[in-house]
């Protein structure tokens, strides 16, 4: 962690706010085609619960002032909880859904690398507190976030994905006067996950082998991003149809701080997230839509079948189109296609 140089500069980081408005296109795009429509996102670094945090948004980016929206898109993602992973998904939402709703996306906290002006912690004395980094922490992240950016009484369209469901279960569980008005939840990682055929290899990877993963990380990060950023498409190399815009939120894991706090969360995730909450899905069954892959090594075909039958009057659905778990590195337009056709009838009623 970095250093504060100064009292002043200490004082600053307080309450420091970045706001960068950029294209969607990046430097690692290159030879690539983006969407003709280069819609610009604005980028917030902020601290909530004392740890960094990175906001991605289309739309509305201030909610508390003039005359809001009515619903709010939130996307909680899942680990890593890094938000440009998601840019070109939430870019087609935004624009599918005629710019009408702000399409946001939260990331996780400490999963994202600070500005030259923020460091990973607010305050140390505040973090001692509270395990913000752990998979309860990180619950309490998102609902603080909704407190503190987002008005009250808002409206919200909730997409989770992979763990991300486990904690929008979680959120409408500890605060059930959010306005959540629909969740969407896209390949949920909800229920034991240690036992799955991708947790059976993690678990011991994430939970007693994950120090041994530092060092190379460390060298690794030593490398120019240009190298760090060839290096990734090199491991991407098999996806003939790979979004350029993920290669640049892939290159910011190859960083000691980051990659630690998203393997701590997912040690976490082995051990905490055991049996399915169907008293909290069946308060909300009328709200959430579960799409479950086909092929998906950490929520088998197995849940989904079994999840339909304990809720056979749920919204519960199968991939067809051999869409991978991991979504968003070369199916986010085809995604966010979908869910506007999940909720197109809805969106009548919210307006």
């Amino acid at each position: 962690m970095r250093k504060k140089k100064t009292k002043q500069t200490a004082t600053f980081q307080t309450t420091y706010i970045v706001v960068v408005l950029r294209r969607i296109s990046n430097p690692f795009e290159m030879g690539s085609s983006v969407m003709e429509d280069k819609e610009e996102a604005c980028t917030e670094h902020l601290y909530c619960c004392g740890a960094v945090t990175e906001v991605l948004k289309f739309g509305t980016c201030n909610l508390h002032s003039g005359n809001p929206p009515k619903v709010l898109f939130l996307i909680i993602p899942g680990n890593p909880g890094v938000v440009g992973f998601y840019k070109t998904f939430m870019q087609t939402l935004h624009q599918t859904l005629g710019r009408r709703y702000p399409v946001w996306a939260v990331s996780h906290a400490g999963h994202c690398v600070p500005p030259d002006t923020m460091d990973m912690i607010e305050d140390p004395s505040v973090m001692a507190a509270g395990d913000v980094f752990g998979l309860n922490g990180q619950i309490e992240h998102k609902l603080a976030f909704l407190t503190e950016h987002v008005p009250r009484d808002s409206r919200l369209v909730l997409v989770g994905h992979s763990i991300g469901c486990y904690l929008i279960l979680q959120m409408m569980k500890r605060d059930p006067e959010l306005q959540v008005v629909k969740s969407v939840m896209l390949f949920p990682t909800i229920e034991r996950m240690a036992v799955t055929p991708q947790g059976k290899v993690m678990t011991p990877v994430l939970c007693r082998l994950r120090y041994v993963a530092y060092l190379p990380i460390f060298l690794l990060s030593l490398l120019p991003d240009v190298l760090k950023a060839f290096m990734v498409k090199l491991v991407f190399g098999g996806l003939r149809s790979l979004d350029p815009s993920t290669v640049l939120p892939t290159v910011s894991l190859i960083n000691v701080d980051t990659a630690a706090n998203a393997m701590y969360m997912g040690s976490q995730e082995m051990l905490e997230v055991l049996e399915r909450d169907n008293f909290t899905i069946n308060q909300n069954l009328d709200k959430l839509v579960f799409y479950y892959g086909a092929s998906d090594h950490w929520c088998p075909v197995q849940y989904y079948q079994e999840i339909k039958r304990k809720f056979p009057e749920g919204d519960i659905r199968l991939c067809s189109r051999g869409i991978r778990h991991a979504f968003v590195l070369d199916a986010g337009k085809e995604v966010a296609g979908m869910i506007f056709e999940w909720i197109r009838d809805d969106l009548q009623t919210w307006s």
